[in-house]
């Protein structure tokens, strides 16, 4: 039966750089209109863990993350069309500036046709600060922009001021003043993860409400004009046609330690066929049982001493390595694997020691990037965001490859079932592969 054009209202939120208020903004705004009794589905550009966890909670609906080279643009087609299907009002946050990386936010405001709403931080300028929305309203002709909302705005005159010297086609959406109350709370990977501060976010989202009422601009208190949603040529939402881990059961570690998991990825192993379990390597002091094991990254470095203290879950997962069952440790779930963590603080923990090799956080600096991990299994498309070093780890099985840099990206470890690497993977950018990794074989068909 052929799909039919949905329309929903929709915007996109975009800044002339990171660090404007997006986040704050968008959550706003969804608990706002989820509050009027709206369904609202909100998408964030590029591969994000934390600012969905957030957006999740203001919104009360799963949100999902958008990039045309990590997940291709059928599959970003789809997701946005099945959420018209359901909402109200579709909010999509961007990453980074307007412009910035490939694809951009503004690539993918184009390609599905959302008008987009720049988010600006005037403090410290104000005809600049229209002099900047109206270069970037104007910079590509294929990007629709609706208006410009001020944020950190310090008066009435210093919005005036800024509403005068805009062109009539780019309306000040609102002018938001300064307030730490509806600041969200953030670590060195970003903002931290919204269960560890629910309570706190709950507070911040009806202050950001409020926040929102006060702005003497109300352009953004209604809901956006509809946009022309398309189906895809494929429903990611069916079932595909091979369902390669039928009857396998994947355990994997979610907790405070290990949560950098993409909605999307789970959602991929039971198209598959597998069935889902979780277990908290902090908490549980044995493994449920299980075909494969996903330890996934997050926070291991501020756990250290408890992972290292569990030697319960540390023998139960050391056990099921010596199955030789399949088993995938990303970024902290590979710092997880290797003999020894160090801290921010400069301790050093044991950990699984299932990966030789030593793990240390390093500050701020950090690594990050698109990356297409090549493995046996095939290319599986993913991100590197990182801000350790591992040492003394055996040789690499591959590397992976950065999406526009000729060097070689992150390594890539396979020794017995285990695979393990700092890049983080996005199983629907290749389904076969991510089947093959969990069931332990070089390709499918394929014995390891």
């Amino acid at each position: 039966m052929s799909q039919e054009t949905i329309y929903c209202p929709a915007i996109f939120l975009t800044a002339p750089a990171s660090n404007q208020g997006k986040t704050t903004i968008t959550a706003a705004l969804a608990r706002y209109f989820t509050k009027q009794g709206k369904v609202v589905r909100v998408f964030k550009t590029g591969p994000d863990y934390l600012d969905p966890q957030i957006l999740a909670q203001a919104s009360q609906q799963p949100v999902e993350q958008l990039d045309i080279w990590m997940a291709g643009d059928d599959y970003c087609q789809d997701r946005l069309y099945q959420a018209a299907k359901v909402a109200d009002l579709i909010l999509v946050e961007g990453a980074m500036g307007m412009f910035d990386g490939e694809p951009s936010s503004a690539d993918l405001a184009a390609r599905f046709g959302i008008p987009m709403a720049i988010v600006m931080d005037v403090k410290g300028m104000a005809q600049t600060a229209a002099a900047l929305a109206t270069g970037l309203a104007n910079f590509r002709a294929d990007v629709t922009v609706v208006g410009l909302i001020a944020n950190r705005c310090g008066s009435e005159r210093h919005a005036e001021l800024i509403r005068d010297a805009l062109p009539a086609s780019l309306p000040l959406l609102a002018t938001l003043k300064r307030d730490e109350e509806v600041t969200l709370p953030e670590r060195h990977l970003g903002l931290v993860q919204a269960e560890e501060v629910a309570d706190e976010l709950e507070l911040r989202f009806e202050a950001a409400v409020d926040w929102l009422q006060q702005s003497n601009d109300d352009g953004l208190l209604s809901l956006p004009e509809p946009v022309a949603f398309l189906p895809a040529e494929r429903d990611h939402a069916e079932v595909p046609a091979k369902r390669h881990l039928q009857g396998k059961t994947i355990a994997v570690a979610k907790d405070a330690a290990f949560s950098f998991i993409y909605d999307a990825n789970l959602n991929a192993l039971k198209s598959l066929g597998a069935t889902i379990v979780f277990f908290s390597p902090l908490k549980d002091s044995h493994l449920p049982a299980a075909d494969a094991l996903w330890l996934p990254g997050g926070y291991p470095e501020l756990h250290a001493k408890t992972l290292s203290e569990n030697t319960h879950m540390r023998l139960a997962i050391q056990a099921f390595f010596a199955t030789g069952k399949p088993l995938l440790a990303e970024c902290g779930g590979m710092l997880y694997s290797l003999e020894e963590l160090t801290d921010l603080e400069g301790h050093c923990y044991p950990m699984l020691g299932i990966l030789p090799g030593q793990g240390a956080m390093r500050g701020k600096r950090g690594c990050q990037g698109m990356q297409t991990a090549v493995v046996p299994q095939g290319d599986i498309r993913g991100h590197a965001h990182h801000r350790s070093r591992s040492a003394n780890t055996p040789e690499p099985v591959g590397y992976g490859r950065r999406q526009r840099h000729p060097a070689p990206g992150e390594a890539i470890y396979q020794q017995q079932g285990l695979t393990a690497s700092y890049l983080h993977l996005f199983f629907p950018s290749n389904l076969e592969a991510t089947a093959a990794l969990f069931l332990g074989v070089n390709r499918l068909g394929e014995s390891a």
